[in-house]
């Protein structure tokens, strides 16, 4: 096991709150903001997957908290910033990163898959940064990273509610950049392309997988540990002069 000490890094001593963390690119966010000295609380849905997460990061000498929260109900996010604030005294970088899908094409598609998309993505997201910001601007710091998608700047079929979601996140990363700059807080968005549960139907689906792959230039999915330095830049202050922009991690799929 590696020592505390070791790991010491951009980000020591700075506390991070990662929605999503339980698997996929939060989980791979959350120990790589670990291994640079960040204290981490990995928040999702399920105390198991994000109690998982976060003992994976105390073996590697890391500390975390895992913390089960609905990022959709503004109750939960409270009592878990909260609980970090108990723990830790504050936060310093908030990843918006939770997110769900519920496929359908437009016109089939019921207002129960619509509102649970827009509520975990667009709502959960804005909860987050509310519960959040305070503290951020009362001392002057902070880093929050939105999560978008190219379905948000693109469009996509059969998920109109995902990328309507996901283009709110562009206007949401923008507004919070204008308006919590004056605080020492910046905001920005990534838009990730990488091989995650999320992604598994269009990776492994013989109607969609190839078709996909072609609007890569990289002609790959990225491995979520080959996106988390990205957010690893957007947290630590190599981005301090860096804020309301969109950088896109997928392989070039989109080029702005």
């Amino acid at each position: 096991m590696k020592s505390r000490k070791q790991l010491r890094g951009r980000l020591n001593g700075k506390v991070a709150f990662v929605t999503g963390g339980g698997q996929g690119i939060g989980a791979a966010v959350a120990k790589a903001l670990a291994r640079e000295g960040a204290l981490v609380a990995v928040i999702d849905l399920t105390l198991d997957t994000a109690a998982g997460v976060a003992k994976e990061i105390a073996d590697e000498g890391g500390e975390a908290l895992g913390i089960a929260c609905d990022v959709a109900d503004r109750d939960q996010v409270a009592m878990a910033v909260d609980q970090v604030d108990a723990a830790w005294g504050r936060i310093d970088i908030l990843v918006n990163n939770a997110g769900i899908t519920r496929t359908a094409m437009l016109h089939k598609m019921t207002p129960q898959q619509w509102d649970k998309v827009i509520a975990v993505h667009l709502t959960g997201a804005f909860n987050c940064v509310q519960a959040v910001a305070p503290g951020m601007m009362e001392r002057k710091y902070g880093r929050i990273i939105y999560v978008t998608s190219a379905a948000g700047v693109l469009g996509t079929i059969g998920q109109i509610n995902y990328s309507a979601a996901k283009a709110g996140i562009l206007g949401m990363t923008k507004s919070t950049a204008r308006e919590l700059a004056r605080y020492n807080i910046t905001a920005n968005a990534i838009a990730p392309g990488a091989a995650t549960p999320m992604t598994e139907v269009i990776r492994t689906d013989e109607r969609f997988k190839e078709k996909y792959l072609e609007r890569i230039p990289l002609g790959r999915w990225a491995e979520p540990e080959e996106i988390a330095p990205v957010f690893v830049f957007f947290a630590s202050d190599a981005s301090a002069y860096v804020t309301g922009q969109i950088l896109a991690a997928d392989g070039g799929m989109t080029i702005y």
